[in-house]
């Protein structure tokens, strides 16, 4: 891998990280003091995760100007097999004595490797840099 490969992998870290940090307080409010259960306090703060990192891995890391209607769309392809799955293995295991914050640990470290593999490979592979005056930071 590149330099510039790798530049952009530690970018989709980071905001990624933005993302798990927004991803674990939610989750952590929802969960902790509103007392919604682990499937509703997950699906909402992954939901807002999403949104915050397809924002800012399109713009920043990935430099795309693609159509973001059909970008949506194409990650909301991947939420609609990666969403059910962690959520019902996440109640699975939460319900078997493993500690909450241990299960959405791991499938937040799970998601992180399979959406960025699935956001570089097929979301936006045609489009890389592509965004005229490259939004660089």
């Amino acid at each position: 891998m590149n330099t510039k490969e790798w530049i952009r992998a530690v970018k989709f870290l980071l905001f990624s990280t933005g993302a798990g940090v927004i991803q674990a307080i939610s989750f952590a409010i929802l969960n902790e003091w509103a007392k919604t259960g682990y499937w509703f306090s997950y699906l909402v703060a992954l939901t807002l995760s999403v949104l915050f990192n397809f924002t800012l891995n399109r713009k920043f890391t990935f430099k795309a100007a693609n159509n973001v209607p059909i970008a949506m769309l194409k990650v909301a392809l991947f939420y609609l097999v990666f969403t059910p799955l962690s959520t019902w293995g996440g109640a699975y295991f939460e319900a078997k004595g493993i500690n909450e914050y241990l299960v959405l640990a791991v499938t937040m470290l799970s998601n992180l490797v399979l959406e960025f593999l699935y956001t570089k490979y097929f979301v936006y592979h045609n489009a890389i840099d592509s965004a005229i005056g490259g939004n660089d930071l």
